[in-house]
């Protein structure tokens, strides 16, 4: 029974993510529906290429059925692998600014990534991995 429990956490913990980020952007007066987000890594684990058993995807989908313009950031993921797997194809440089960036997957990559050059005023940052500095979250797990 804890197993089962602990696997339904982990199966919405999309849901969860994409629902707070959501609630986060009205709170802030963002408009939700075409707004550009940006999730940064799709694969399992950090510094690593394997996306099998990633729920990143998860957060992807939520994120879209609120009609936001999603995109996914990952320097270790082969986008080809990414777009047979899920149908999604990740972006290879971030040459935008958005309304939303969730950090799913801590690669070293990230650990210096200029948050301000890449998300409009009053953007939501959400970190599910407690990884970026506490000062420029809005959210983290």
């Amino acid at each position: 029974e804890v197993i089962l429990s602990g696997r339904r956490v982990n199966d919405n913990m999309g849901l969860f993510v994409a629902s707070k980020v959501v609630k986060l952007m009205i709170t802030k007066g963002q408009k939700v529906k075409g707004a550009k987000a940006l999730i940064l890594g799709i694969t399992f684990k950090e510094n690593c290429p394997d996306i099998r058993n990633t729920k990143v995807v998860d957060i992807y989908n939520e994120l879209k059925q609120y009609g936001m313009k999603v995109d996914i950031y990952d320097p270790h993921a082969n986008n080809d692998e990414v777009h047979e797997e899920f149908g999604i194809n990740i972006i290879d440089a971030i040459n935008s600014k958005y309304n939303a960036l969730i950090l799913a997957v801590s690669h070293n990559e990230f650990i210096n990534i200029d948050v301000k050059k890449i998300t409009e005023k009053d953007a939501v940052i959400f970190d599910t991995k407690a990884f970026l500095d506490r000062e420029i979250v809005d959210a983290r797990l």
